[in-house]
């Protein structure tokens, strides 16, 4: 079996998507299909082409015997919505020139969204590579984009919303991150096919058993004594993260609670700017760091907050941090309600559950925390437990692969 994965986000880059699909990829190529990744010049998400990939239209590499081939993007630190329409569309271009001129033709199209516009590439190349549609959506668009405020222009949408009808009615079958994406889907087109592709960890890597916590906190001048909360992630709008630092004004007397936001994101200058404001000393931001380093943050962590902004839109949504956490035994602060709570507070019982962009609530569960040391012992063991069970990536990637063969 040959299945082409073609995604506008890929390792090296650091990011969830990138991390699902690698991690799926490799695991499907053990199993035996041959995997071929067609991808952008790696430049997210500091929106810069990686110095190794500049000036380059195409490029050919291989990461753990898995085929890559890249193909330019135009990219800009400038976020109007031309230059983001730029930024999908220079892809949308390069990917169907380098996937007809460089590949040959496979069983099984693989497509990531967002960017939703990517289908077209898709479409294109399924066609003229024999291949069938496997529309992978791992965030409802235009549906977010639009209630999120970042595409407000009637046209864009109504072409974004025809685009997606399509792409869903031409593919063999839509997977989706989340069982609420699923669930989305089927009620608007019930002729489609479905299938839940959850997100997941790879326990062997992420074991607080084998990592040991390092110099992490000596770095930082962080206190073993501090009790530390840690935010990891894109610095955006979606996230809600000023339910952190308005938390962390509770806490000012007492100097050790630490709150870390570690990445960047759209949304990382203006909320240094609010940290000044607010006058907080116990608030750190940490630039991102790579894969290999984050076991051993974790490690060195007490709880990880998990927020989302206060919309219908995320109730169906899963961040992909959880798993990670999970996996360390760190307990979660779940500001997410809907399909993550129920599965990871109600079910898992991981962590403590805040209502989205309240930070009495987070204030509340925090404390919580600092008085009942066992608690976080127990959440924190039964996380790796329950992802252990539930999302484990070994399983997820035999259970999809059982799943295309009968197509």
């Amino acid at each position: 079996m040959k299945l082409l994965i073609l995604t506008q986000y890929f390792p090296p880059e650091i990011g969830a998507p990138q991390n699902r699909l690698f991690e799926l990829a490799v695991r499907l190529q053990k199993l035996g299909v041959d995997i071929t990744v067609l991808t952008a010049m790696p430049n997210y998400p500091q929106m810069e082409i990686y110095e190794a990939y500049k000036g380059k239209n195409y490029f050919y590499e291989e990461m753990e015997g898995i085929k890559i081939h890249r193909a330019s993007i135009f990219v800009s630190k400038n976020k109007s919505i031309i230059n983001r329409l730029r930024n999908y569309f220079s892809f949308v271009i390069s990917s169907k020139r380098v996937g007809n001129s460089k590949l040959g033709n496979f069983d099984f199209l693989l497509c990531e969204s967002p960017p939703l516009f990517l289908g077209y590439s898709a479409m294109n190349l399924a066609k003229r590579k024999k291949a069938k549609l496997i529309f992978n959506v791992s965030d409802l668009w235009p549906e977010s984009a639009e209630k999120l405020g970042v595409i407000n222009n009637k046209f864009l949408l109504g072409m974004a919303y025809n685009l997606e009808a399509k792409l869903y009615k031409r593919s063999v079958l839509v997977t989706g991150q989340t069982q609420g994406i699923c669930k989305s889907i089927n009620q608007r087109f019930p002729s489609v096919k479905t299938y839940w592709l959850p997100n997941g960890v790879d326990l062997n890597y992420y074991d607080p058993e084998i990592i040991n916590a390092g110099d992490w906190r000596q770095k930082n001048k962080f206190l073993e004594s501090d009790f530390i909360l840690i935010y990891a992630g894109i610095i955006g709008i979606a996230q809600g993260l000023e339910v952190i630092l308005k938390t962390a004004k509770n806490f000012k007397d007492n100097h050790a609670v630490k709150f870390v936001l570690m990445g960047s994101g759209p949304e990382k200058e203006k909320l240094i700017q609010l940290k000044t404001e607010l006058g907080l000393n116990n608030v750190f931001f940490l630039e991102a760091v790579t894969k290999q380093k984050m076991p051993s943050i974790l490690r060195s962590v007490n709880a990880a907050i998990i927020p989302l902004r206060k919309l219908d839109l995320f109730l169906g949504a899963i961040p992909s941090k959880i798993f990670e956490s999970l996996a360390m035994e760190v307990p979660i602060l779940l500001g997410v309600g809907g399909e993550a709570k129920n599965l990871f507070i109600d079910k898992g019982k991981c962590g403590i559950y805040f209502e989205p962009e309240n930070p009495e609530e987070l204030a509340a569960a925090i404390n919580k925390l600092l008085k009942d040391k066992i608690l976080c012992g127990e959440l924190g063991k039964n996380g790796r437990n329950y992802v252990n069970e539930n999302f484990n990536r070994n399983n997820i990637a035999e259970l999809f692969y059982k799943q295309i063969t009968k197509i």
